[in-house]
């Protein structure tokens, strides 16, 4: 399912508060058949950057079109949606197919795997579809790979920009547990408050 923006964005959840961007451990992102290593990373940028002019992009090599894309996250991440701006003329991937908290996985390992999700891709030059994920499946994500197995024709794939979008787990996980850690009732500080009066005192 894709959603097409044919809204006012300032409107909807489609500027960088749900952008996933911040939260991506972009020095440990990787490509598998990549023509330009370390290229992948420059195809992560801030959303209002997707159809940036720049030359930077993530290849695939010649008459070899898969691609497969590693991405971990600082935090776990719940993620609502994937945007994927390709290459003109075949070049955009044409199916994308998901795994989750899956590391260190190939090409071998993905085409024998089953994916959470599996999307057939248009293509998106100008950034403006979402491809919406099944929700539930997306909670606790520490990390997830990206399978691009063919395009449109072209010699080569390409893509410009990926977009995650969602929201950081981690934090309010730590904020609930610190809670609920004080909520509870202390037999050592009841102890330490009997024998001091009633007087408030904390014990480690």
């Amino acid at each position: 399912m894709a959603c097409l923006h044919d809204h006012s964005c300032e409107d909807h959840d489609c500027s960088t508060n749900w952008s996933l961007y911040k939260h991506i451990d972009l020095t440990k992102v990787t490509a598998l058949n990549e023509s330009v290593p370390g290229s992948v990373k420059s195809v992560f940028k801030a959303w209002e950057q997707r159809l940036s002019s720049s030359e930077e992009h993530l290849e695939s090599n010649e008459g070899d079109p898969e691609l497969l894309v590693y991405i971990p996250f600082t935090s776990d991440v719940k993620i609502k949606s994937i945007s994927i701006v390709g290459g003109a003329d075949g070049t955009s991937p044409s199916k994308m197919r998901v795994f989750i908290n899956r590391d260190g996985i190939d090409f071998s390992d993905a085409q024998g795997m089953q994916a959470i999700q599996e999307w057939d891709l248009a293509e998106n030059l100008q950034g403006v579809l979402e491809y919406q994920t099944r929700y539930s499946k997306f909670q606790s994500v520490a990390s997830i790979t990206l399978h691009f197995p063919e395009n449109f024709g072209g010699d080569t794939t390409q893509i410009h920009y990926i977009g995650l979008k969602g929201e950081a787990t981690q934090l309010k996980r730590d904020v609930v547990a610190t809670i609920v850690y004080e909520l509870m009732p202390n037999p050592s500080d009841h102890k330490a408050r009997s024998e001091s009066g009633g007087g408030l005192s904390h014990v480690e």
